[in-house]
């Protein structure tokens, strides 16, 4: 069996992160290795942490998604960025096109957002179980 997927979450609410943490720690593919509020943490945590995937709403308070992302991408060159918004607006969908990096609506369920990490994952490099 392959070595679990480590998602750094990325998220200003508390109650939405406490949420997506819960609903996917119940997939025996996925672990959550962390869970941050903004996004000047990110990188930081992602390095700390090793994260394999990091999950960034794209609207954050300090920081936009998009700078967070680089700078994770930069610090973290093995991990893989998925962009989570409410907004559906056409600014983001097209930024993360540029980027290379996926784009999941939050309104589109834990489903859809299980399908990025898990393909993002297989994208990146990624740090696997070798602690």
């Amino acid at each position: 069996m392959p070595a679990p997927i480590r998602v750094l979450l990325v998220e200003d609410n508390d109650v939405y992160r406490e949420t997506l943490e819960f609903l996917l720690r119940r997939h025996a593919d996925i672990v959550v290795v962390g869970a941050v509020a903004d996004g000047s943490s990110a990188a930081r945590a992602c390095a700390e942490l090793r994260a394999d995937v990091v999950v960034i709403d794209y609207r954050l308070p300090d920081v936009d998604g998009s700078v967070a992302a680089a700078e994770v991408l930069q610090r973290c060159p093995s991990s893989s960025v998925v962009f989570l918004s409410a907004s559906t607006g056409v600014e983001e969908p097209e930024t993360v096109k540029i980027a290379g990096t996926t784009f999941v609506r939050k309104d589109e369920g834990v489903e859809a957002l299980l399908g990025a990490v898990r393909t993002a994952a297989e994208r990146g490099g990624g740090y696997g179980s070798d602690d």
